[in-house]
């Protein structure tokens, strides 16, 4: 697992993945949080351009957005991008680059939805239904990837497909 950014939400999803027994590879331009990571969390510390050189099953943007862009899609070894940064392609084309590359891509805005969707309870606050709600992202990303495989597109064309008609339908899923 390669994490490029170790700010609360990065790091935390290091400490995720080390209690899960990933190997990490991580960059930051904070030397104190990657000092953290490799004592506390055994990570590898690379270089920030090195990141995307990384031999791993995913890289995690957990930084920086445009980090998906013609330079790096080249030299990615990994099989899934899925990070917390936004943004994340430099450019809507790179989504298709990233399918011609073997690449599959979390759609940034999915995978990112747990903050806003949290917020969306904080007037009569109830954990238990914001948990319930966001954890049907899994399974919203699952829906991406099926669509995306069966209609030979990207995922972020399916992913705004899929929100076009939310929106076109008051919000409601269908």
């Amino acid at each position: 697992m390669a994490v490029q950014g170790l700010g609360s939400v990065g790091y935390g999803l290091c400490e995720h993945l080390h209690n899960a027994g990933a190997k990490l590879f991580v960059t930051d331009i904070n030397q104190a949080a990657l000092d953290k990571a490799a004592t506390e969390l055994g990570a590898t510390i690379v270089g920030l351009d090195e990141i995307y050189d990384q031999d791993v099953d995913v890289y995690a943007p957990c930084a920086l957005g445009a980090s998906i862009n013609d330079d790096t899609i080249k030299r990615l070894k990994a099989s899934v991008v899925a990070g917390c940064a936004n943004n994340q392609l430099a450019e809507p084309r790179h989504d298709q680059a990233l399918v011609d590359s073997g690449i599959l891509y979390a759609p940034d805005y999915v995978i990112n939805a747990g903050g806003i969707i949290n917020v969306s309870f904080e007037e009569d606050y109830c954990a238990e239904k914001s948990t319930q709600k966001v954890e049907e992202i899994y399974n919203t990303l699952l829906d991406i990837f099926t669509k995306a495989d069966q209609q030979n597109k990207p995922t972020g064309v399916i992913a705004d497909a899929m929100a076009r008609e939310i929106i076109k339908n008051g919000g409601k899923n269908i």
